[in-house]
């Protein structure tokens, strides 16, 4: 290490030292959210060595046998491999390509209410239901998709269905499971959004209104680009979700009669790796499933680098 090297790695660990002596407090408030990390994220990463190991409880991480890649091959060459992952990039998958426009074209729908009063009141009401606990949510969904149910009755009188447990059919489920994500999850997934367009230009607004500009082309061309880093970012980390669905309502709606449709790779892990007791091979699939998310996460970014010119790092 020549002098000018070890000058600035000098300057460098006094400039530290400076900064953990002015700012003490703020580092001794962070100390505690470090440590949560720490212990609830970081360290259990270590049980990811199980996905290579034939685990058992009694025996430890230690003791276990070591079965290298055995346990990856057993899921890939499972009959349930296929179905587990297309589910799971399915659901994604509509909740990104028809929930996520929904919950940006709401918040542009609410940005154009001129009645505060009326403005609150419809904030107020599409915030409620995502405060509804999910064993709720499900319950309400199995007393109204049953044979005797509201959306059963309806649907039936329509003349679009014979009287049955929309439940138990395979092919309702995918839009079940949007539906409810979408009236439960719509108002609060589009407060980030409302707060973006908050900060965009009303001048800029109003010298369009005055050339003549419409809403809707105020919209397009003033609203939309200003809030273009925002919808990026959170597209970004949305596509870095992808393979995750949420486990909870899945499991509280699902049966063996939709595995078909409804098992994903949450519940699946959940079923063999909890129930079954194979912890090596339901890690395995976590670990793949993570794997996954983190790559399309950084090729999300990467894209939107490259043609978007914005990205998360």
């Amino acid at each position: 290490m020549n002098e000018v090297q070890m000058e600035k790695k000098i300057r460098k660990g006094m400039t530290w030292r400076k900064d953990i002596h002015v700012n003490w407090r703020l580092y001794l408030l962070a100390i505690p959210i470090i440590v949560y990390f720490v212990v609830f994220n970081y360290a259990p990463m270590a049980g990811l060595v199980m996905a290579f190991q034939d685990f058992k409880p009694t025996k430890g991480i230690f003791g276990s046998q070591w079965v290298g890649l055995q346990n990856f091959v057993r899921f890939f060459s499972s009959p349930n491999a296929f179905t587990v992952i297309r589910n799971t990039f399915v659901i994604s998958a509509l909740g990104l390509f028809i929930g996520y426009p929904m919950s940006i074209g709401f918040a542009l729908l609410i940005n154009e209410i001129r009645l505060k009063w009326f403005k609150k009141t419809v904030q107020t009401i599409s915030y409620m239901p995502y405060f509804i606990t999910t064993i709720v949510i499900c319950g309400l969904i199995i007393d109204f998709c049953s044979s005797s149910g509201i959306i059963t009755n309806l649907l039936v009188k329509l003349g679009w269905m014979e009287r049955q447990n929309m439940l138990t059919n395979p092919d309702y489920f995918w839009a079940i499971n949007l539906i409810s994500d979408e009236w439960q999850g719509l108002g609060y997934s589009s407060i980030v959004f409302i707060a973006a367009i908050t900060n965009v230009s009303g001048e800029l607004n109003e010298a369009a209104a005055i050339d003549g500009a419409n809403r809707l082309q105020r919209v397009w061309h003033i609203t939309l680009p200003g809030i273009k880093p925002m919808i990026v970012s959170m597209l970004i980390l949305k596509c870095g979700m992808l393979m995750t669905v949420g486990f909870d309502k899945i499991l509280n709606l699902y049966n063996p009669s939709i595995y078909s449709t409804a098992d994903v790779i949450s519940t699946y892990v959940q079923r063999v790796g909890i129930n079954g007791g194979e912890f090596g091979y339901s890690t395995a699939v976590g670990m793949f499933n993570s794997v996954v998310n983190t790559a399309l996460l950084l090729i999300a970014n990467h894209l939107s680098a490259k043609y978007a010119e914005q990205s998360l790092f």
